[in-house]
């Protein structure tokens, strides 16, 4: 695991030079501690590669990066891992290919000179890589099919520059920043910004599963994976768990490789519950687990990971988080390097730092809710399609009656989710959905906006990000839309965004087996009734860990992993939410209403209304600004 940057200047008098590839390299020191590489070529077009190194594998100086093939034509710099790497090692030694080291990254260098661009079909594993190759002059770029690690690039004129992270790319002095109007609406409708944009105009995100040519003048991008979701396998649900549970062991067996100490995120969940009972099968030593809680019980589930602990006799770390943990905000502000609003950064941030101190490496339960229906909102939105086929006469009813339901503060409770439920489940399938996955919606925008921002966006609609997702079956709801729709939209662009940024923060690698591809195709082809059945969500997977996770862990509500920001803002950090949201500085950025603002802080922390998320995205936006724009 590691940072890659780089810069490709074709201008015939380039003036870049090292000292500003080492200056990016320094900004991804975090994400590699362990070694530093520069590659640099002059002449025209010029070339500098950088590198940051988190050993994993082969501990020596031979798997320092960039790293070349045998006659230094081809160079690589590699963030990530290929799990299938020994497996590919050998064929192209067979093939003739020399290798000096035991790394993965050599494998990948000698697979693209077989396969070229294809060579991405090939690998197994979570990365984002560039290539040099300098007989064809042209810089190649790949991310992983899901897009576990990230890569940020831009171009100005002749000259291409690409990162890992945002302040390493602003330290190649290319960037303007220049905010994205457009990105911001995203930001605070669904708390971050989807690829292939990012906050600032002219800055992107190479989204997941693509790759990237460029070449003098020319940039091309394409697509070279996606899940399909049909046919549907026809298979009996006793063949259907055998399969799972096969492909399943298979992906932990081979994110266990590794050369340093690794251990597991245990969160008591069904998915990093069943990781953990694998891992103990496949090793011959105790299995260190890792978890978080907080003080009020609503958001701890430690009860439950203790469980798992004791079952399969773990070494077991527990980590209570207090409201001071806002203290790291300005770290994780630095970190992230655009607006990111998933408050549940903050314990995976701590369970990072914490399990850092035992491991290098940890195994999480990451994507088994969006292969196998694991959220409410699958059901919900099932429930909501069903409602909308039903003649008007009825409908205007069940509203009348939803709209009598008394409103809570309580984030978790039932009476607050079933008003929420009925507040959105007769809008249109795509605002539905983005009002239930979102932060703030039409109404709240439209009060909050300035009239200045409101022109900026000229009429955009938010919630467009979803239709692809949902026009191929006319807009109607099926199991597999909605999955697909996570797939490619919450998953890569929330949760791993969040489990890459906070664990390498902390110079920890965080390996997802739930997220292999060969078990994410086999699970799309399942039928959606061995996903979501009357109601029970990851039917098939329950089944299958029957025996394995305990039924008090796999038969519980869902918790999630929440933070009570709600009760700190209205507490312990009362003032600060005021102090940071309601100054003049704040007030005067131009982007809302201030008179909106000052009612949102005043609802929320008189305690009539519950407003945790929208102030918490107010707040990461405002400290953003403060550091990167200011």
């Amino acid at each position: 695991m590691c940072g890659i940057c780089g810069i490709v200047d074709y201008r015939i008098n380039s003036t870049f030079k090292e000292d500003t590839v080492r200056r990016m390299c320094l900004k991804l020191k975090h994400r590699g501690p362990d070694d530093e590489g520069i590659y640099l070529a002059g002449g025209n077009p010029r070339v500098a590669l950088g590198h940051r190194r988190l050993s994993i594998i082969d501990l020596s100086s031979a798997g320092r990066q960039p790293m070349p093939n045998e006659d230094e034509t081809v160079w690589l710099v590699l963030n990530g891992e290929i799990y299938n790497f020994q497996e590919l090692r050998e064929d192209l030694k067979f093939k003739g290919h020399i290798f000096k080291s035991n790394t993965d990254t050599e494998t990948v260098i000698h697979l693209y000179e077989e396969k070229g661009e294809d060579c991405v079909n090939y690998l197994r594993g979570m990365f984002a890589f560039a290539i040099w190759d300098s007989k064809k002059e042209t810089l190649f770029l790949a991310r992983d099919r899901v897009g576990k690690k990230p890569l940020l690039y831009s171009r100005r004129g002749d000259t291409f520059c690409f990162s890992s992270e945002f302040t390493s790319l602003l330290e190649s002095g290319l960037i303007e920043k220049r905010i994205n109007p457009i990105a911001l609406d995203y930001y605070l409708t669904f708390g971050y910004i989807p690829s292939p944009l990012t906050i600032y105009d002219g800055v992107f995100k190479l989204p997941p599963a693509h790759m990237m040519t460029v070449c003098k003048n020319e940039i091309a991008i394409k697509r070279y994976w996606n899940l399909s979701y049909s046919p549907k396998l026809r298979i009996s649900e006793r063949e259907a768990q055998e399969e799972i549970f096969r492909l399943l062991e298979d992906a932990v067996r081979i994110r266990m490789y590794s050369d340093v100490p690794l251990g597991a995120f245990l969160s008591g969940g069904i998915d990093s519950s069943t990781v953990v009972a694998l891992m103990s099968k496949l090793s011959n030593r105790k299995v260190k687990t890792f978890s978080i809680g907080f003080e009020d019980s609503d958001y701890t589930e430690l009860k439950y990971s203790r469980n798992i602990a004791q079952r399969y006799g773990t070494e077991h770390h527990e980590f209570i988080i207090k409201p001071n943990a806002l203290e790291i905000l300005p770290l994780l502000v630095e970190r992230y390097g655009e607006p990111y609003a998933d408050s549940s950064c903050l314990p995976t941030y701590y369970v990072s730092k914490e399990t850092r101190n035992y491991v290098t490496v940890a195994l999480n339960g990451d994507g088994g809710d969006e292969s196998f229906a694991g959220y409410e909102r699958y059901q919900a939105m099932i429930v909501a399609g069903a409602l909308n086929r039903m003649p008007g006469i009825f409908k205007k009813p069940i509203r009348t009656l939803a709209g009598l339901l008394p409103d809570s503060i309580v984030p978790k409770s039932r009476l607050r989710r079933i008003r929420r439920f009925f507040e959105s489940a007769f809008l249109p399938v795509c605002k539905r959905y983005s009002r239930w996955v979102g932060i703030f919606d039409d109404s709240i925008k439209d009060e909050l906006y300035s009239e200045g921002l409101k022109r900026d966006i000229c009429g955009f609609e938010a919630s467009a990000l979803i239709e692809p997702f949902f026009r191929k079956s006319g807009f109607s709801v099926n199991l597999d839309d909605l999955l697909d729709t996570d797939v490619h939209t919450y998953l890569p662009e929330d949760l791993l965004v969040k489990v890459d940024i906070v664990s390498m923060a902390n110079s920890l690698e965080a390996r997802s087996p739930f997220l292999d591809h060969r078990l994410m195709e086999f699970a799309a082809k399942l039928p959606a009734e061995y996903k979501l059945r009357r109601g029970i969500k990851k039917y098939i997977l329950k089944k299958m860990i029957k025996g394995i996770v305990p039924d008090e862990n796999v038969y519980r509500a869902k918790m999630g992993f929440g933070v009570p920001v709600g009760r700190w803002f209205r507490e312990d950090l009362k003032d600060y939410i005021s102090d940071t949201l309601l100054c003049s500085e704040s007030l005067e950025r131009g982007y809302f209403k201030p008179e909106t603002l000052r009612i949102l802080v005043k609802e929320h922390t008189e305690g009539r209304k519950d407003y945790s998320f929208h102030l918490w995205a107010l707040l990461m936006l405002e400290l953003w600004h403060r550091r990167f724009i200011d």
